[in-house]
């Protein structure tokens, strides 16, 4: 009762979360400029959207493909359409209930593959501690590509708040940030150290181990080449994708990959903070664009053209797997009944 009660606390913050965004996103427009932003969704090229969602799906086989080379060293070779279905029920259920997806990934395979459920969230682990460290290598590269722009909104940032307002350098302020960051650290070395019997600290000290034991259980991969290789090519479709979505949008279809690369870093970030992205993700392609001259009702359309192209297809693709997971299995058994005669 208690977990389920738990869920569904869950489930009404980040959609609680994601709705809030989008009022705080669109808060401030005027019915002019509403009415701007209802234009330009509707004046999209959404014929070109389609190569982009071939592109995502590309990658959501990709990982599927990449899962199987993760369980071949427990001695698992599911059938790639049941891994693909089940890779895209995760995403599906997900939109639907925080956190259920991971659940469905691996109820699906352990039912209809003989999987045991406990070692396949080993594998589960290992792939979101790659993604962590891919992301985080998005991001770099992100920086690297475009040191003046994003140097220039990180030093603006900092000037407002180390500088006053007369431009003079304010010591007193770097102090304190100084002095702030020092005491957090500290105090969450004391915490973790000092409360390390209580359940929520145990649980984050579980994550931080959990991809570091992802990180490492890598190593026992048989096919490394492979993994890696499906590894890029999974986040290289998540970059063309959105390379090809500038040309939906007469808005932003001047823009390259370098733009790319910084809504592919802050847009996975944001669909990290709220159920499916809702919001967040909208809110993250918005203020990326400014950097980039994009008027923040265009960006805004755009992160929405984005966001429901991932969604529409996340959904209907995943209604789709749930329609056929049993038909295809069906048609498994009377194949491995035919065999066993």
């Amino acid at each position: 009762m208690r977990k389920i009660i738990i869920n569904v606390f869950q489930y009404i913050f980040f959609l609680g979360l994601g709705i809030f965004l989008i009022w705080y996103t669109t808060r401030h427009l005027t019915k002019e400029e509403v009415e701007m932003m209802k234009t330009s969704l509707m004046n999209a090229h959404y014929l070109l959207v389609i190569p982009a969602m071939i592109l995502i799906l590309a990658a959501h086989y990709s990982r599927a493909l990449r899962w199987k080379i993760l369980m071949e060293p427990l001695g698992f070779q599911p059938s790639n359409v049941n891994t693909f279905i089940a890779v895209m029920l995760s995403y599906f259920f997900n939109l639907l209930v925080p956190r259920l997806g991971e659940v469905m990934k691996c109820t699906i395979l352990a039912r209809y593959e003989k999987t045991p459920v406990d070692k396949l969230i080993g594998t589960m682990v290992a792939e979101r501690a790659c993604d962590v460290i891919c992301l985080l290598l998005v991001i770099f590269i992100t920086i690297i590509l475009q040191i003046n722009i994003v140097g220039e909104f990180a030093s603006e940032e900092l000037r407002k708040l180390f500088l006053t307002k007369a431009g003079d350098f304010n010591v007193t302020k770097l102090i304190i940030f100084i002095g702030i960051v020092l005491l957090g650290i500290v105090l969450v070395r004391f915490i973790f150290n000092r409360y390390s019997h209580v359940g929520i600290i145990q649980k984050v000290s579980s994550i931080f181990r959990g991809i570091w034991e992802g990180l490492t259980s890598v190593r026992h991969v048989k096919r490394k080449t492979a993994f890696v290789l499906h590894t890029i090519f999974i986040w290289s479709m998540y970059l063309f994708s959105i390379r090809i979505g500038f040309y939906a949008m007469d808005a932003v279809s001047h823009l390259g990959m370098r733009a790319s690369f910084t809504i592919l870093s802050f847009g996975s970030l944001a669909m990290i903070v709220t159920q499916g992205g809702i919001g967040a993700y909208q809110l993250a392609v918005q203020k990326t664009l400014v950097l980039y001259n994009i008027s923040e009702v265009d960006g805004l359309a755009f992160g929405w053209l984005l966001w429901l192209v991932q969604t529409l297809m996340v959904l209907g693709v995943g209604f789709l797997c749930l329609l056929i997971l049993p038909l295809v299995n069906r048609n498994r058994k009377h194949e491995k009944h035919a065999t066993h005669q």
